[in-house]
């Protein structure tokens, strides 16, 4: 069996999530001994035999979601998202002089891959309502990258997950070189899922029951609240945006 809570796994939450999946495996009365690292994401999320994993809802909604089992939705609390939501932090330089979102016309945008919600469905959307548009794309594979390539200069714009710009201003020092120009509207946020055929309420039990007996320093480390069940319908009723290369 597999487990794995990849989605905001550092070197500095490693640990909690480590005492998390125990303490979830304890209640649920099987499951491996350690969460899987060393894998591909997408083998993860596909293997016949998962019991739990973290992933994101643009690749639920694209190609996972009749090959798995929706568990249930973590929550980070998260200021002006309801349960189990999230959004994403569009960030620009601090030293950038343009202050408003539409400053941003037209520029170089850092993006973590093409079927990541936060990184580019929702900032695509969020552009596009607004009249706007990316200039020249940047691929980094993954936020922290892309919140880099702005730091260091090689992109104008990215768009962090709320959760992830949080660890990122705790953790890491190109922090200060960075602030958030706007933000998103709230989509659901980073689903459990399991592997399709297994019952999934075994699993949001464990699940809830484990987070709900978070030590204090675990909860902040994690920044992690509940599990709430968000519907599947809810992910599926959000549209699939044009490819970036498009």
């Amino acid at each position: 069996m597999i487990a794995a809570l990849p989605m905001y796994d550092r070197p500095e939450t490693a640990d909690a999530n480590d005492r998390l999946w125990q303490a979830i495996r304890a209640r649920l009365g099987r499951g491996p001994d350690h969460l899987t690292r060393e894998r591909d994401l997408w083998e993860i999320w596909q293997a016949p035999d998962l019991l739990l994993a973290q992933t994101c809802g643009y690749p639920y909604r694209a190609r996972l979601h009749d090959h798995v089992t929706l568990v249930g939705t973590p929550d980070y609390g998260l200021p002006d998202c309801p349960p189990g939501h999230y959004c994403s932090a569009l960030v620009a330089r601090a030293d950038d002089p343009r202050q408003t979102l539409g400053d941003f016309d037209g520029a170089s945008f850092a993006y973590n891959e093409a079927l990541s919600q936060s990184g580019w469905a929702a900032p695509a959307a969020h552009m596009a309502a607004h009249g706007l548009s990316f200039g020249h794309l940047l691929e980094t594979g993954a936020h922290r990258a892309s919140a880099r390539a702005v730091a260091e200069g090689h992109a104008d714009l990215a768009a962090l997950d709320a959760v992830t710009w949080a660890l990122i201003q705790r953790h890491d020092s190109f922090a200060h070189e960075l602030r958030a120009i706007d933000r998103t509207t709230p989509t659901p946020g980073l689903p459990l899922i399991t592997a399709r055929g297994t019952d999934p309420a075994p699993l949001f039990a464990a699940t809830a029951a484990a987070i709900a007996d978070l030590s204090p320093g675990d909860r902040d480390t994690l920044l992690l609240r509940g599990l709430v069940a968000i519907p599947a319908a809810a992910y599926l009723a959000l549209p699939i945006p044009a490819a970036p290369a498009a």
